[in-house]
């Protein structure tokens, strides 16, 4: 939909300005997929399409950094990727002290959902992407280094605050699970697409990347709108389990992106010098809490923590904050300070 086209309907239907920034296809593929849950409706997915879609999306992303990758600065690829790794080690540290000192979560529950929100969402990575193609803005390639170099240290921050939790004895057993997790985290198949597409988009040539234009670029938000539309419905399942949360978690659940978006919006702009584009992702990679990445590893590590806990604040309540009302957000804020 065309930027004149959105502002007629917003104006016919009575919405703000403000709230023409909501009404792009991908967002609204996501309130459709809600839509259609609350409404007990029977539309359902294949069993393997979302993931499909997935792996799709994120070739999509990887050659399309790869791209601009090979035109970037070393210096400057590698304070993104020291960025990333202190929100990857920071950020879970701030989420874990607000749990345990301020809401009083029991410590290996504040572990968990600490790792969640120092990880990064790939789905609010992507939907951020779409949000500035449809604007045609400029963002710098960088991003795209950041999302697959934060999945770890935040996975690692949270085992070893889990561990502390336990107050284990045997050093050996500790550095023997965390080997295992750093493992799992560097293998897992998001972080593996991305770094493998990022570094084939970076060595072939424009003119061998140009016949996969319409692979990983023409038809890149018809396919966003389809995850989109899947999350929608799956995150809707989740806001079911809210009474099980507590208001305390779900406030949580919303201030965070909020914190982590103006630390993000900060390193974006005042360390990393990136223009409005750029910095936007910056903050909704520090803004995101990961669904994908972390709870197989935190089940895996953490058993003691309560599922329903982590998978309803990561997928049932910041996600949907930050593809309606955070992305947004950040975007109006980058605009003002980098612009």
């Amino acid at each position: 939909m065309e930027a004149a086209s959105i502002s007629a309907v917003a104006t016919v239907c009575g919405l703000p300005m403000s709230l023409t920034a909501l009404l792009t296809p991908p967002l609204l593929f996501f309130a459709l997929g809600a839509l259609a849950q609350v409404a007990r409706s029977d539309l359902k997915f294949p069993a393997d399409l979302s993931r499909a879609l997935s792996i799709y999306l994120l070739i999509g992303i990887g050659l399309h950094g790869g791209q601009e990758l090979a035109h970037a600065a070393l210096g400057t690829a590698l304070q993104a990727v020291l960025a990333a790794i202190v929100m990857g080690v920071g950020l879970p540290l701030v989420g874990y002290a607000v749990l345990t000192v301020l809401l009083r979560i029991d410590r290996l529950n504040a572990a968990a959902i600490a790792a969640h929100y120092g990880s990064v969402s790939a789905g609010t990575f992507l939907s951020a992407v779409a949000f500035l193609q449809t604007r045609e803005t400029n963002f710098e390639s960088y991003p795209v280094i950041m999302l697959a170099v934060m999945e770890a240290p935040a996975i690692m921050v949270g085992l070893v605050l889990a561990q502390r939790a336990r107050r284990l004895a045997s050093a050996t057993g500790n550095a023997a699970n965390l080997r295992t997790a750093f493992a799992r985290a560097l293998t897992h198949g998001s972080v593996v697409l991305l770094f493998g597409t990022l570094l084939i988009g970076a060595v072939v040539s424009e003119k061998s990347l140009a016949t996969l234009t319409p692979f990983y670029q023409t038809i890149f938000t018809g396919a966003l709108c389809l995850f989109l539309l899947e999350l929608g419905m799956d995150a809707a399942k989740r806001l079911e389990d809210f009474w099980h949360v507590g208001w305390r978690l779900a406030a949580f659940g919303i201030a965070m992106p909020l914190l982590g978006g103006a630390i993000g919006i900060a390193i974006g702009h005042l360390w990393l010098g990136f223009g409005p584009g750029g910095t936007m992702l910056v903050a909704v990679l520090a803004a995101s809490a990961s669904y994908i990445a972390v709870p197989p590893a935190i089940r895996l590590a953490v058993p003691e923590a309560n599922p329903s806990l982590y998978l309803t604040l990561s997928l049932g309540i910041t996600f949907p904050f930050n593809v309606v009302v955070g992305i947004p957000l950040y975007f109006g804020v980058a605009n003002w300070v980098a612009g």
